[in-house]
């Protein structure tokens, strides 16, 4: 025996060879009652003596099929409702009190699992009813209880929301009005952070029909809202209508994240729309916060991610505040303004956290000192790469504190070699820091979408050309939308919507410049100040009385435009909507003094580097002396200085010109004795060529210099 289990094991026996002996040993036959006939015939089987069962209908088979499934069906639906009815008698034999809390507890999860079972309508309906009973008579259990009765009941019924048969969900949202309603007067806020909890989970994935049919039960929710009289003269009507706003928003903004995939701008926005519908919420903003880090990092964008994590610890240091107060801890955001004046928006005007720290809804180490640390160790990081080295002092300024309560003298040492290398940096970097480019972008057509009609200012790279961001979304758009149906507006000028064509995408791309008053260029002094907290831009745009962009420089007017962004650079996101647009027109010798004074500017910058930057400077002078540029000078002052102006309100500007004039020539002559003094003796016949140029300049403009205006120039005798 021993050897035939050895062979079948190991597959040395089988079928063929028990045949083989049979055919062997004729006398085997003997061991086996029936079939000796075949075995005397040395055959297996004899097909004449089968017997064969006759083959089915395929139509009566599929008849038999769908009896056994409404039988199944039917089955099923009757022992769930006799399963109801058990909850339902335990419901009404319950009391709330606190010897049968396990018991309703119990029927509560089991109620919950039922109603999360694939289900019949039929069942579904009752059930339903069955819950809203239960939460009349019990909303402690959902509020007082253990948070997941309510957040799994709220997944729930969110769930449900999304079913395609439209009694499902007007069950679902029966059920969800009576939840927030039952919980207006004591746990209105919890409620509202458990739903919003689950639909931030759901709703990534989510499909559009699931969005449709959840924004189909908000929907039905604020009929139930307008129908409920006893509720109308509350605060419950506004607080819900608010509510599913911003449920509405988290939710199409979630699930538009998946119809843009190769839109990092719309990503970013979108995340960033997400995270501030959620900022009631610390654990979901700073869960969106670092989403939006890990997209900056991926583009190399590291001061928009240093400021993600600055607007997380702003959020952590709020909350810590609030609930413990250690007087070693920031004060809450008010204490990152230094950096950014947006971190200011994240103060937290609701006082419902408390309660949900008291429950333990917000623990762990992202809620403590710990964590309110690594955020700023991580922000600091990305500060010095971004060459955002005063960033990097102000994010030092709040750990010290934080490190000097605990004694940490290791720590200390860290933070001011740090500084120290950070100092020099300043030092010896400021000027060659670049921190970015800004351009207007505007959209204009249906294609777009949300975008149409929509302006925004981009912040890219240092150095980036207009033809770069130009052709960068030309190509992007046109491979979105098709090759014939984008086109880019290259002039500045304002857009006409009905000169356009309504089947095509219109982009208009413009360069900008931070725009500062006078008393703000005080304050604002170095390189770095100049670059952050920008919310201001400016462009001019040139124009003629008779439509033509340029003429003749007597005619050319210039229209300057001042852009104002919801926020200030650098943001949590690198494009920023436009709120508000000022313009004021120059006429055309308004034009000349500003373009000279931003000559004579750029030639007083050039002098006053310390140390000298020789290739500037000469870049400079070239500009303003050079032969192929005096023609400049020369022509505005032979078109505005030549005669004296008739309109006795441009007196002021002729005077002006003139000093303007008299100030650049200044310019360039410490520019040329500032040059002198740094050129080897191999450049001295191109110091010889600057002079003899800026003296040829002075002599033309002589005449036009002395000529003055009588009745601004009084003599004491008259």
């Amino acid at each position: 025996m021993k050897m035939r289990l050895e062979k079948t094991i190991f597959g040395t026996t089988g079928a063929r060879r028990e045949m083989m002996k049979r055919r062997e040993y004729p006398g085997i036959e003997k061991l086996f009652t029936g079939g000796n006939a075949g075995l005397h015939e040395k055959l297996r089987w004899r097909k004449d003596l089968t017997q064969w069962r006759q083959p089915v209908g395929r139509d009566k088979m599929k008849l038999e099929l769908e009896q056994e499934a409404l039988i199944n069906g039917n089955l099923t639906v009757e022992t769930n409702l006799i399963v109801l009815d058990t909850l339902e008698l335990l419901i009404q034999l319950s009391s709330p009190m606190p010897e049968l809390r396990p018991v309703v507890t119990g029927v509560l999860k089991v109620l919950i699992h039922s109603l999360a079972c694939n289900q019949s309508t039929l069942y579904l309906k009752d059930g339903f009813n069955t819950q809203r009973a239960f939460i009349t008579k019990f909303p402690e259990v959902l509020f007082e209880g253990d948070p997941e009765h309510c957040t799994d009941l709220g997944l729930l019924l969110l769930q449900r929301s999304t079913s395609h048969f439209e009694s499902t969900r007007t069950q679902a949202s029966a059920s969800l009005y009576l939840l927030m309603r039952q919980s207006y007067h004591a746990h209105f806020p919890k409620a509202k952070m458990y739903i919003t909890l689950t639909l931030a989970s759901l709703s990534e994935k989510l499909s559009n029909q699931d969005k449709q049919c959840l924004q189909q039960t908000l929907t039905v929710i604020l009929s139930y809202l307008e129908a409920d009289k006893a509720m109308e003269r509350t605060s419950f009507p506004v607080q819900v209508e608010e509510f599913l706003r911003n449920l509405n928003g988290v939710l199409c903004d979630t699930v538009k994240l998946q119809e843009f995939p190769q839109d990092v701008d719309m990503q970013i926005d979108l995340m960033y729309r997400v995270a501030k519908g959620l900022q009631s919420y610390v654990d979901l903003r700073l869960l969106w916060l670092r989403k939006l880090v890990v997209k900056h990092v991926q583009r190399g964008n590291h001061a928009e991610a240093a400021h993600c994590l600055v607007h997380s610890a702003a959020l952590l240091a709020e909350y810590l505040n609030r609930v413990d107060g250690s007087v070693h801890l920031p004060m809450g955001s008010v204490s990152f303004q230094k950096i950014s004046l947006n971190v200011l928006e994240e103060s937290l005007v609701s006082e419902d956290i408390f309660s949900m720290e008291r429950e333990g809804v917000w623990a762990g180490n992202s809620f403590s000192e710990e964590g309110l640390l690594k955020l700023l160790d991580e922000a600091a990081r990305f500060f010095n790469k971004a060459e955002f080295y005063e960033a990097v002092y102000e994010i030092h300024k709040l750990i010290i504190p934080i490190a000097e309560f605990h004694r940490n003298i290791k720590k200390l040492s860290v933070i001011h070699g740090n500084l120290k290398a950070t100092f020099d940096l300043i030092l010896s970097e400021d000027n060659k820091r670049m921190f970015g480019t800004y351009f207007r972008v505007g959209f204009y057509g249906s294609l777009f979408g949300e975008l149409d009609d929509q302006e925004y200012v981009y912040k890219e790279p240092a150095i980036t050309k207009l033809v770069e961001i130009s052709s960068r979304l030309e190509e992007f758009y046109r491979a979105m939308f098709g090759q014939d149906r984008v086109e880019i507006i290259k002039d500045s000028a304002p857009v006409k919507k009905e000169n356009l064509e309504p089947d095509k995408a219109y982009v208009q791309v413009t360069y900008v410049e931070p725009y500062f008053e006078d008393y703000e260029l005080k304050n604002r002094v170095s390189n770095y100040e100049r670059s952050s907290n920008l919310r201001r831009f400016i462009y001019s745009t040139p124009y003629t009385l008779d439509g033509r962009a340029h003429g003749e420089l007597s005619q050319q007017y210039k229209r300057k435009t001042i852009l104002t962004t919801s926020h200030a650079f650098p943001y949590i996101k690198t494009r920023i909507n436009v709120i508000e647009k000022q313009e004021m027109s120059l006429r055309p010798i308004e034009a000349v003094i500003e373009d000279m004074q931003k000559k004579t500017q750029e030639l007083a910058k050039a002098t006053s580097e310390n140390p000298p930057n020789l290739k500037l400077l000469q870049m400079v002078l070239q500009g303003s002396v050079g032969p192929t540029v005096n023609q400049g000078p020369l022509e505005v002052a032979q078109v505005f200085l030549s005669e004296i102006p008739e309109d006795p309100k441009l007196y002021r500007h002729h005077n002006k010109l003139r000093i303007c004039f008299k100030n650049f020539l200044k310019r360039c002559e410490d520019a040329l004795i500032k040059n002198k003094g740094l050129i080897s003796s191999e450049r001295v016949e191109y110091q010889n060529e600057l002079e003899r140029n800026y003296e040829a300049l002075k002599y033309h403009l002589q005449p036009f210099l002395n000529q003055r205006i009588p009745h601004l120039y009084i003599t004491p005798s008259q």
